[in-house]
């Protein structure tokens, strides 16, 4: 079988023809949006390091980055600010980050593999593959995207706001954050129905 790609075979042996991977990167942050990427891969696309973002050091995650973007068929972002996750809820708020990244794909997809349990809101035909980021090559690509681009985009809101930082910590709750968080009180990119930031909101 060639890496990772049984879920792909299947939906072409099924007779699908344009398959993406789905993946999010930002559930856990106490600050900053959470940012999808979907991914379509040409069939003949292999490359052996190529898993789970959370398992590649940022060095390797930056260059598959690259790698990804100059093979990849397409690539859509979906990103969905702190104030909306805290309308709708951080998992409304990741599905529906899912779904803005496939929308921004062109070509457009036919079946969809989505890391995860859930399904997202669309009328493409889907899978849910559970720990998908280790199982499908889609998956994980789109894991390194999303993953890579939202940490480049915490690092910008560290220039925006240095007491926090956020070039470090990516707005996880890390000890300095959540200390931060305690003496300067919430910027305006914390998720103020978080555990850790909602106790401070004014």
């Amino acid at each position: 079988m060639d890496y990772l790609r049984a879920f792909e075979k299947k939906a072409w042996q099924d007779g699908f023809t344009i398959v993406a991977g789905v993946d999010e990167a930002g559930r856990g942050p106490l600050a900053g949006p959470v940012v999808s990427a979907a991914v379509i891969l040409p069939d003949t696309f292999s490359d052996e390091r190529i898993t789970d973002s959370k398992k590649l050091t940022p060095k390797k995650r930056n260059l598959l980055f690259d790698t990804i973007y100059s093979k990849a068929t397409a690539i859509g972002i979906g990103i969905v600010d702190p104030i909306e996750i805290d309308r709708i809820n951080i998992l409304q708020a990741a599905l529906l980050s899912m779904s803005i990244a496939v929308d921004n794909l062109v070509p457009y997809p036919d079946y969809l593999l989505i890391d995860g349990n859930k399904e997202i809101p669309s009328n493409i035909t889907q899978e849910p593959v559970i720990k998908g980021d280790s199982l499908s090559i889609s998956i994980a690509a789109a894991s390194i995207i999303a993953k890579v681009s939202r940490d480049r985009l915490m690092v910008r809101y560290h220039e925006e706001y240095p007491d926090y930082g956020f070039s470090g910590h990516k707005g996880y709750p890390t000890k300095a954050h959540k200390t931060a968080v305690r003496n300067f009180g919430p910027c305006p990119i914390h998720r103020q129905t978080f555990r850790g930031v909602k106790e401070y909101v004014q």
